[in-house]
C-alpha cells in the first residue's frame, strides 16, 4: 500500500494546461525549477508560494484540458505534488501524468474543500481518500493494467529502464 497525505488545493472544472503553467512562461524557459514558481498564476498569482511538498490538487471535471504539452504534468511533480484528484481528466493530461510519475485519481471531489487535510491510500484493489478534516471517506478505482507499475516506478522512462525493455540496439546511457 502507498499512502499520500497533504493539504488539499481545490479548483473547479476545466482547468486547462495553460492555467497549470502559462504559455508565456513556457516561451521563456522549460526549466521546471523555474516554472514551478508560476503554477496556476493566472487563477491565483500567489498559489505557487502556498504549495508545500506533498500537497494534493483537487478539481472538478476535465482537469488538464487544452494543449498536449507534458510540461503541465512535469511542473506539478517538480513542485512536490504527487497526486491530483479530479472528477475527470483530459485524456492527454492523464497519460502525461502517468508517464511523468504523477498520479491522477478520478473520484468525487464535492466533499473536499480548500485546505482540507487528505490521506490517500493506494492499493492494487482500489483507492481510499480520507478527508481527515471532515472525517469522511471516498472510494475510487485504482488505475488498471500497467499504469500503477509505471507510477510506482516514477514514470514511464524509469519503468522501461527498470524493466530493461530497450529496443534492440539501444542501451541505457
Amino acid at each position: 500500500m502507498t499512502t499520500f497525505e497533504g493539504c488539499a488545493h481545490k479548483f473547479e472544472d476545466d482547468i486547462n494546461t495553460d492555467y497549470i503553467i502559462s504559455s508565456r512562461r513556457k516561451r521563456d524557459t522549460l526549466d521546471l525549477n523555474i516554472l514551478k514558481n508560476y503554477i496556476m498564476e493566472d487563477i491565483d498569482p500567489e498559489f505557487a508560494g502556498k504549495l508545500q511538498p506533498g500537497d494534493i490538487l483537487t478539481a472538478g471535471y476535465n482537469f488538464g484540458c487544452g494543449s498536449a504539452m507534458e510540461v503541465a504534468a512535469l511542473v506539478l511533480k517538480a513542485a512536490g505534488i504527487k497526486v491530483v484528484v479530479a472528477k475527470s481528466f483530459a485524456r492527454t493530461f492523464y497519460r502525461n501524468a502517468i508517464n511523468s510519475g504523477l498520479l491522477p485519481i478520478e473520484a468525487d471531489t464535492d466533499d473536499i474543500d480548500a485546505n482540507d487535510r487528505l490521506r490517500i491510500n493506494l492499493k492494487n484493489t482500489g483507492i481510499i481518500i480520507h478527508n481527515l478534516t471532515k472525517n469522511t471517506m471516498v472510494r475510487a478505482s485504482a488505475p488498471g493494467g500497467v499504469i500503477l507499475e509505471i507510477f510506482r516506478a516514477g514514470g514511464l522512462v524509469n519503468y522501461i529502464r527498470d524493466a530493461g525493455n530497450f529496443p534492440p540496439g539501444v542501451s541505457e546511457k
